[in-house]
């Protein structure tokens, strides 16, 4: 709770705009929640506010964990200005694109049904092309640059970033799929919340925990390094293969969706 509180504050510090879309996504996600409460309107099975909820909270914390790794840097006070309102401000509009989508009660992704809303899918799909390509600069940057951080940190981070741009590759591979679920329509029987198809393969598995590799290795290291008083080189060792491991399951998850296989049966 200690660490949360340094990087809310670290962040409202350095990025208040950035910082202030964060809180907008946490209301965002609150005043969805209470939506699902009222409104019983469903799509795919499922009720229409459940994936703004989902999308408001991931985002929020994936924009929050750039604010934060962004001040570790040596990046010019102008430069890390540009990538935090790029990256705040196109996910930003994403999540008002979902949630407007859904108050209409139709999909937001893989809607072409007609011209409008397939003019939002493809405005969705511009933004997200923005933010990987932030991505592949993050990757570039931190093996190019010396962050204010230790080397293992450093690493984790690099490890971080690849996983997550191998995660948003899922994400187009959805999109070249027009759907989540290999096998099956979307929409069928799914796990509670998530709605992983519990029938068929579902690429939003692979697509999940591939985001979130930004937050999981760092934080093992972290940890890794406060709790494991051993040489630095053990250190680097131990997170390299706690990030082999996490990537080869997310590749073990991504290759049974392909094959159809639900994550859980």
């Amino acid at each position: 709770m200690v660490y949360l509180k340094d990087v809310f504050r670290t962040v409202k510090k350095e990025s208040p705009i950035l910082y202030w879309i964060v809180i907008a996504l946490f209301v965002f996600a609150i005043g969805t929640t209470l939506g699902s409460l009222v409104d019983d309107r469903t799509l795919m099975g499922v009720n229409v506010w459940i994936k703004p909820i989902k999308f408001s909270i991931s985002t929020a914390i994936y924009i929050l964990t750039v604010g934060f790794l962004i001040t570790l840097y040596p990046f010019s006070k102008r430069k890390k200005n540009i990538i935090n309102n790029i990256v705040s401000w196109t996910l930003f509009i994403e999540i008002v694109l979902i949630i407007f989508q859904a108050s209409r009660g139709v999909q937001s992704h893989y809607n072409i049904s007609n011209p409008f809303d397939g003019l939002i899918f493809a405005a969705m799909g511009i933004l997200i092309a923005i933010n990987v390509l932030i991505m592949v600069l993050f990757i570039i940057e931190t093996i190019r640059l010396k962050l204010k951080t230790s080397k293992l940190l450093q690493w984790a981070i690099f490890l971080g970033w690849v996983i997550v741009f191998f995660g948003s590759w899922v994400g187009g591979q959805m999109i070249s799929e027009m759907s989540h679920n290999i096998g099956v329509k979307d929409g069928g029987p799914g796990l509670p919340l998530v709605n992983w198809s519990t029938i068929a393969g579902d690429l939003r598995v692979a697509h999940f925990f591939g985001l979130h590799g930004l937050q999981i290795i760092p934080i093992f290291a972290l940890l890794i390094s406060n709790k494991w008083k051993t040489t630095p080189r053990n250190q680097i060792i131990i997170v390299t293969i706690f990030g082999l491991a996490y990537a080869l399951s997310i590749g073990y998850t991504f290759y049974q969706a392909k094959q159809g296989i639900p994550f859980i049966g």
